[in-house]
Formats: C-alpha cells, sequence, structure tokens
C-alpha cells in the first residue's frame, strides 16, 4: 500500500471518560454563513415526493423534508446521540452513547444534521481492527455514508450554506486516517469538497446508501479503462458496490456487453439493473464459460477464477481477496466532485440506489444492521434511517 496520508479530524484531544466522546473545547472563531448566491446554493432546501419515486430499486424511503431534519446553527447541541466502540471487536463493542461530543467544525468543513447513514463491509473491517495501523483513534463513531442536512459552516467554505440536503463519503481515504467522529451519529463534520447535494427525488435514505459504492464502482470502471464498444464481467452483481457497476458500465460508460453473476433469486434483479448477461453461479462456474471481457470487475474476492475470463491487455479490478496480475486493486477516494457529475444520471433515473429490502433499520439497531451485513446476505445496501 502507499503512504498513508493523516487523519483530517480537527486538531482536539478525545479522551475516555463517562461518555466515549466528550465535548471538545469551544472553538474561538465565528462560523461564516455563506450569502445565498451562487450556483449550489439554488438547491437549497430541496423537497422530495412522499413515498419512493417511481422507477427506483428501493426497498425503503425517508421524508427529507427540511422541516423535520434542519436544526438551526444556533440550535446545535453540545452533546449527541452517537454510536461507538472503545476497543475492536464483534458487533457487540458497539454502544450508543447519549452524551457524545458534537464534533467541532474546521476550516473548509461543514457540520451536517445526520438523516441517514450506511454501512459497508469496510466499516466492520474496521470496527474489527482490521486496519489499526492507519485508522484514527479509540473510541471510535463508526460511519462513512452519510445523507443530511448543512445546520453549519466553516471558514473558507464556499458552495454550501445553512439548510443544503446533502450526500457524500465524510472521509477522503477510508482506510488512511478516517475521521474518528463518523455518521453514526446525529451530527457529523466534513470537508465541504466531499459533498454533494442530495439528487432531486431521492430521499435522504437513498442518497446515504450511495456514495462509497457509487464511488467504488465508478473509480474501478475508469481505473481499468472501460469505455464504449468494450465488455465488462461484474462479480458479485446484486451487492453495493456490483450493483452500481453494472448500471455505471451500462449508462454511464456505454459498455458493449454488461455481464454480471448472483444467486438464482437475484437473476432477474441482475437483469432489471442493466445486465446482458446473468450468471447464475449455484449452477454455472463463470470461468468455465467461453465468453472473455476487457474487464472483470470483482466484488466478491475471486480474483484467481477473475483472470481467467479477461481479454489479453484486459484489466481486472479486485476489491477484495487475493490479487493475481494482471489484476489490481486500489483505495476509493472520496470527491463530492465525482458525485455531482454523477447526479444527473441519478435523478433521470438511469442509475438506481439499491436498499436492501430487510431495511432500512432505525438508528436504535445498528448493532442488529451490522451482524446482518456480516452474513454477506445483503441484496443491495444496508441502511440506517432515520437518524433522530
Amino acid at each position: 500500500m502507499q503512504a498513508l496520508v493523516s487523519s483530517s479530524i480537527p486538531a482536539t484531544s478525545y479522551t475516555r471518560s463517562s461518555s466515549f466522546l466528550p465535548l471538545p473545547p469551544q472553538a474561538p472563531a465565528k462560523l461564516a454563513i455563506l450569502p445565498s448566491s451562487g450556483p449550489r446554493v439554488a438547491a437549497v432546501a430541496r423537497r422530495t415526493e412522499a413515498g419512493r419515486p417511481a422507477g427506483r430499486c428501493v426497498a425503503a424511503s425517508a421524508s427529507s423534508s427540511p422541516a423535520t431534519t434542519t436544526v438551526a446553527a444556533a440550535q446545535v447541541p453540545g452533546v449527541m446521540k452517537a454510536w461507538a466502540y472503545d476497543a475492536y471487536g464483534d458487533a457487540g463493542v458497539l454502544k450508543l452513547d447519549e452524551a457524545a461530543a458534537v464534533p467541532a467544525v474546521g476550516e473548509g468543513q461543514v457540520l451536517v444534521k445526520v438523516a441517514a447513514a450506511a454501512l459497508n463491509p469496510v466499516d466492520a473491517k474496521r470496527r474489527a481492527g482490521k486496519f489499526q495501523a492507519t485508522d484514527s483513534p479509540l473510541p471510535t463513531v463508526p460511519g462513512y455514508d452519510v445523507a443530511g442536512v448543512v445546520v453549519k459552516v466553516g471558514g473558507g467554505v464556499k458552495g454550501l450554506k445553512e439548510g443544503d440536503e446533502v450526500y457524500g463519503m465524510i472521509s477522503e481515504k477510508p482506510l488512511e486516517g478516517p475521521k474518528q467522529s463518523g455518521s453514526l451519529a446525529e451530527y457529523t463534520a466534513v470537508e465541504e469538497k466531499l459533498l454533494a447535494l442530495k439528487p432531486k427525488d431521492l430521499d435522504f435514505a437513498q442518497a446515504a446508501s450511495l456514495p462509497l459504492a457509487i464511488l467504488t464502482a465508478n473509480e474501478g470502471l475508469e481505473r481499468a479503462g472501460l469505455a464504449a464498444g468494450k465488455s465488462v464481467l461484474v462479480l458479485g452483481g446484486a451487492g453495493g458496490v456490483g450493483s452500481l457497476a453494472i448500471q455505471l458500465a451500462k449508462q454511464v460508460y456505454s459498455a458493449s456487453k454488461v455481464a454480471a453473476t448472483a444467486s438464482t433469486k437475484k437473476i432477474e434483479l441482475l437483469k432489471s439493473l442493466g445486465a446482458d448477461v446473468a450468471i447464475d453461479y449455484t449452477k454455472e462456474n463463470f470461468d468455465e464459460l467461453p465468453d472473455k471481457y476487457d474487464v472483470v470487475f470483482d466484488a466478491v474476492g475471486q480474483g484467481d477464477k477473475a483472470v481467467k475470463v479477461v481479454k489479453e491487455g484486459g484489466s481486472v479490478v479486485v476489491l477484495t481477496g487475493a490479487v493475481t496480475p494482471p489484476g489490481f486493486r486500489f483505495v476509493v477516494t472520496s470527491n463530492g466532485a465525482t458525485l455531482e457529475k454523477l447526479n444527473p444520471y441519478l435523478e433521470s433515473g438511469k442509475v438506481k440506489p439499491l436498499i436492501d429490502p430487510t431495511g432500512p433499520f432505525p438508528f436504535s439497531q445498528v448493532v442488529e444492521a451490522f451482524s446482518y451485513l456480516e452474513t454477506g446476505r445483503a441484496t443491495g445496501k444496508v441502511v440506517i434511517s432515520p437518524v433522530p
């Protein structure tokens, strides 16, 4: 792995006490409020229609009404509810802290009132201590994916203002100095550059399901050189990343042929997402089929088989498991500008969020949500919504 970057947490000392994350010192600088001008401000306080948008592959919805989510800056409390752990381990180490410190807002950051969050496999691996060498200090409030409303802005923020509905991945690199205070809380502080305005007609739960997964799918396909006229095989097409890789390959990268694997009961889902070829891995071994692909996107850890079906000169993207040449692995980078570029595909319905039908899980059931995530049986994303 390349040299690791330092954490972007504000320079505040967090020590253990009766609360996981004690209240940090009050920042002396007065927070700047942006004037209501500029192209991004025009989308302030978007409202979505009640219920789920037509045509979405989504199992649940949540209201995004600012009337129930927005908190005026003067009303932001000093403490909040947050899920946290002060030791690595299984889901049982997670505890609800009802007096965690609301994170300070640093230069270039905004404070987001969290409306919904989502879980990713990397959240579970981090909690289990897989990345201790590059992790932030304990105790930790986990969570990378967020959707919510901006309630404070820090100095240097130019494109967002209070009331903006936003979504994003809160740590620029999920494995390299991730934030100590994540999205499984009532509030989280995020760099403006990592956020985008929430897509129109998506509710907060749908928006929260997207950032890490869609950024991973997009960056992987881009690095692999997928382009119009090329073919791609997605291994694990019904998962959070795989389901988006299928759709991006078809709608954004104009792949000539998109194939994907899943179990029997999820084959029709693959077709609905845009897969031209849906392979039931319980009945066929994809590496024994005659077809070869320009790109293989491996989201399940079958790199040794993936390299058998890639064309000469092609690329194999490996998200987990061993890497066999010409396979490669990468660490996704959070980027609000990339989300902004993908917003039109989400707003038009060409690319759809996929939320596991077991959820969304309420904020009180974060432990249960982690346990379900770690079964490996989720279809799409595991979402936490609403957040109080």
